[in-house]
């Protein structure tokens, strides 16, 4: 009769303890939104006013957004508390986020991707007050002067929700471009220099995921592409002192070894 093979008792603890603290962690990033959320509720018609603000400015004399259905009134505030609550607890969530991995990665791990995870949570921000500030007037701007003679523009709410929140997304994303181009120089993915031989191709990409992420005029899709291009183009200039930091840390390594192997002989 086969036997079978024993693993010590405590083989599996390790993997035990990191899913515990895993699960804390989410539960405290929950009681994070579930907070804000609650703060923020009371404020929740106020908010999708504020929101609405660059939609009604153009709206013809007269003209107002509608709810077609029941429950719309209620839902389209509630909706977007929510989603805001989450957008306000991002740097509490990634605090956990780096709280958890962090006790895994090397010195100069740690030294790289908390400033990276700062700089994405204010890049996300900016992104998103990019689109609010300056291409949603635009944008609604251009959409009611475009509409049909007899044609009276009255959004409805929840309609109007989905889209902004859509915008909001697509622009927050874009400019983590920089991060990406960072974290992709830092990993040895890539190089500045091939990063500048590809330019004509990253253009055209803008370009086309601006088409694919924002309605379908040419101005939402020119003004989230030229911020992408700038921002690779960011991206390449400030992924070269990571590389210089990523040289230096190696150069660091192997004089350490040098040393390590030098008391080996002499120990010898």
């Amino acid at each position: 009769m086969a036997r079978m093979k024993r693993y010590p008792p405590d083989a599996g603890q390790p993997l035990i303890s990191h899913l515990i603290e895993l699960r804390g962690r989410l539960l405290r990033i929950l009681a994070v939104i579930l907070l804000v959320f609650l703060a923020l509720f009371p404020f929740a018609n106020e908010l999708y006013s504020l929101l609405a603000k660059p939609l009604l400015l153009h709206l013809p004399q007269g003209a107002s957004m509608i709810a077609t259905e029941v429950a719309s009134p209620f839902l389209a505030p509630f909706k977007f508390t929510m989603v805001l609550a989450f957008f306000v607890a991002i740097p509490l969530v990634l605090y956990q986020v780096w709280a958890f991995i962090a006790p895994g990665l090397y010195q100069n791990e740690r030294r790289l991707v908390l400033p990276l995870l700062l700089s994405s949570t204010l890049l996300f921000y900016a992104g998103m007050a990019f689109a609010y500030f300056v291409v949603f007037p635009l944008i609604f701007a251009f959409l009611v002067n475009v509409a049909p003679v007899g044609v009276t523009v009255m959004t409805d709410i929840s309609k109007y929700l989905e889209f902004v929140l859509k915008l909001f997304f697509a622009f927050g994303m874009a400019f983590e471009v920089p991060i990406a181009t960072i974290v992709l120089v830092w990993a040895g993915v890539t190089t500045p220099e091939s990063l500048i031989a590809k330019r004509p191709y990253v253009i055209v990409a803008a370009f086309i995921i601006g088409m694919l992420l924002t309605p379908p005029d040419m101005i939402s899709q020119t003004l989230l592409a030229v911020p992408m291009w700038l921002l690779f183009e960011a991206g390449i200039v400030f992924s070269r002192f990571f590389v210089r930091d990523r040289e230096d840390d190696n150069e660091a390594e192997g004089e350490q070894d040098d040393e390590h192997r030098a008391d080996g002989s002499r120990d010898s």
